[in-house]
């Protein structure tokens, strides 16, 4: 029987708080929290999955118009038992050295890349976590033959879900939040 080290215990019955994973310094890099609960990216990142990152967030980072900033592994407090740090981030917040974490209001848009590891909170969790946040933009890209494919969703805001505004392979064109072409073919080389 293996026993927790102490620190991985939540200080409260009803778990942790958005703001206790700025108090764990030994939780490992990319620790998120769901409804309270702690969640530890276990697996390393898959080549083809930081090179798209990474190509992705300067693509975006160059074609982003004044007031819109991209960043990767930005965390977001969604609510007070929930803080996700989605691969990419776009913001009309600064992205200053001493931010912790932005709030759904800062953000326009999040992309997950999905590996296997992730894929059912990329797919099902996260998408649901940000819609009911009131982000009006996810992105989910999967990988198909070593391709980049975009799945677009855009926030119904009534009724706090996201409905599907396109699958792209090849390019991607989208006029929001802003104006943005992408050769997906580019992404990973």
């Amino acid at each position: 029987m293996s026993t927790l080290p102490d620190w991985m215990r939540p200080p409260r019955a009803e778990g942790w708080l958005a703001e206790d994973l700025d108090h764990l310094p030994e939780a490992p890099r990319h620790t998120e929290l769901t409804d309270g609960y702690l969640t530890f990216r276990l697996a390393p990142e898959r080549h083809w999955h930081r090179e798209t990152v990474d190509t992705l967030t300067s693509t975006l980072k160059a074609s982003a118009p004044t007031g819109f900033r991209a960043g990767r592994e930005l965390p977001i407090r969604l609510d007070t038992y929930t803080r996700l740090e989605p691969d990419l981030v776009v913001t009309t917040a600064p992205i200053a050295p001493d931010v912790r974490c932005f709030t759904p209001e800062d953000v326009q848009l999040v992309i997950e890349v999905v590996s296997p590891e992730s894929a059912h909170r990329d797919r099902a969790v996260k998408p649901r976590k940000y819609a009911e946040a009131g982000i009006p933009h996810y992105w989910c890209v999967e990988e198909e033959n070593g391709a980049p494919v975009v799945h677009v969703f855009e926030l119904e805001k009534e009724c706090r879900q996201y409905a599907p505004a396109g699958i792209f392979r090849e390019q991607l064109k989208r006029p929001v939040p802003f104006e943005i072409a992408i050769d997906l073919d580019a992404l990973v080389g």
